[in-house]
């Protein structure tokens, strides 16, 4: 029945698993379902890390190397993002383990996402991110 609910009505399902956890009526919980429910939590926060890494690396890519179109638009991104994946490390300490993973991830992607939307080539950007994790993240950088 557990599984049922899990396939028909993921809601319904994560109410039941709480009342149940809550009442103490482990034997009854769908274990399998709630370990993989548990672990893609884990993976969308990072997945969410990687999201937002993107957007600021290609927002300072951009801001490099479109520097007629700067404007105070792509610097709030900029600092949005920056806010945002703060809190979110702040909240999930243990994300600061994955950076240089999340970083290297994103950064082929905000290479996509920057060539998109300049309409410049590719191998215009640097194969590898130019900025430190401190410059994109942990300060006011904004390259030249």
């Amino acid at each position: 029945m557990n599984s049922n609910l899990h396939e028909n009505d993921l809601y319904a399902w994560t109410r039941q698993q709480v009342q149940l956890l809550k009442s103490g009526q482990l034997s009854a919980l769908d274990v399998s379902n709630l370990i993989d429910e548990v672990d893609d939590m884990g993976g969308s926060i990072r997945n969410q890390l990687e999201s937002r890494l993107e957007v600021l690396l290609m927002h300072l890519l951009k801001w490099q190397y479109q520097p007629n179109y700067r404007g105070r638009s792509w610097q709030l991104t900029i600092k949005e993002q920056r806010r945002k994946i703060e809190r979110l490390i702040r909240k999930n300490p243990s994300l600061q383990n994955t950076l240089d993973q999340t970083l290297a991830d994103a950064y082929g992607d905000a290479i996509l996402a920057a060539a998109k939307e300049t309409g410049m080539a590719e191998n215009i950007f640097p194969e590898q991110c130019p900025y430190s994790i401190q410059q994109i993240i942990y300060s006011d950088y904004l390259p030249d």
